[in-house]
């Protein structure tokens, strides 16, 4: 298990983002959180295996109405936690 931190930029508000990423998560047993951010772009924590990760990553660039500019990945320290949340 890992947790990573990202920042997503693109057109990543306003096209159903953050409620993508906590189907994909949920779906498939991820905990973490997604929240806006006042600059448009999106924080995500989450945590899952490195393979989950990545999967999640590869479904959301795929998506016909996100486009991910950049992604900013950060292995952070992880978190006791229940599911997955929406936050702001």
């Amino acid at each position: 298990m890992i947790r990573e931190h990202m920042i997503f930029t693109g057109r990543v508000q306003g096209v159903g983002f953050r409620y993508k990423v906590c189907y994909i998560a949920r779906h498939h047993g991820m905990t973490g959180f997604a929240r806006n951010e006042y600059d448009g772009s999106v924080t995500v924590e989450v945590q899952g295996t490195k393979e989950q990760i990545d999967e999640l990553i590869e479904i959301l660039q795929h998506d016909s109405y996100i486009r991910i500019e950049q992604i900013l990945r950060e292995e952070i320290e992880l978190q006791e936690e229940n599911g997955f949340q929406i936050q702001g």
